[in-house]
């Protein structure tokens, strides 16, 4: 790890539908990353476990109920402007309708879909890990 480089510890979510398509939003254009498509989530606040993280996030940025299961990985990557530590587990959607609040746009898609679309480079393992079968 690059200690001159700040760090971010986040918690992501693998949303699972009952028909087995997964959750994805794309980053609003003029953000970091902008225009690539993510697995929802965000910061984790000091005092705040994982999955409150991602229970939190998922209700600010997409006005949705879930409930968070068990862990899928956690990464650690460096870009050039920032450390992460990329903590995902599944989550099953309990109700509510996905509104892109904090993004562009909001997908269900099935598994071997994703690589369609462009993610930010620590996202591929989450995508490696689901598609080796580790659903949940």
């Amino acid at each position: 790890m690059n200690l001159s480089l700040p760090h971010k510890k986040i918690g992501a979510g693998v949303i699972w539908s009952p028909s087995g398509q997964v959750l994805i939003d794309k980053r609003k254009a003029e953000g970091a990353m902008g225009g690539l498509w993510e697995f929802p989530g965000g910061k984790i606040e000091p005092g705040e476990t994982v999955p409150e993280c991602i229970v939190r996030e998922i209700r600010e940025e997409l006005a949705i109920e879930i409930s968070v299961g068990k862990h899928l990985i956690s990464i650690e990557h460096t870009y050039p402007t920032f450390q992460i530590t990329l903590i995902a587990h599944h989550c099953q959607h309990i109700s509510g309708i996905p509104q892109p609040i904090e993004s562009d746009e909001v997908r269900w898609v099935n598994v071997e879909d994703l690589h369609r679309y462009q993610f930010p480079a620590a996202n591929l393992a989450i995508i490696a890990a689901i598609q080796s079968g580790q659903k949940c």
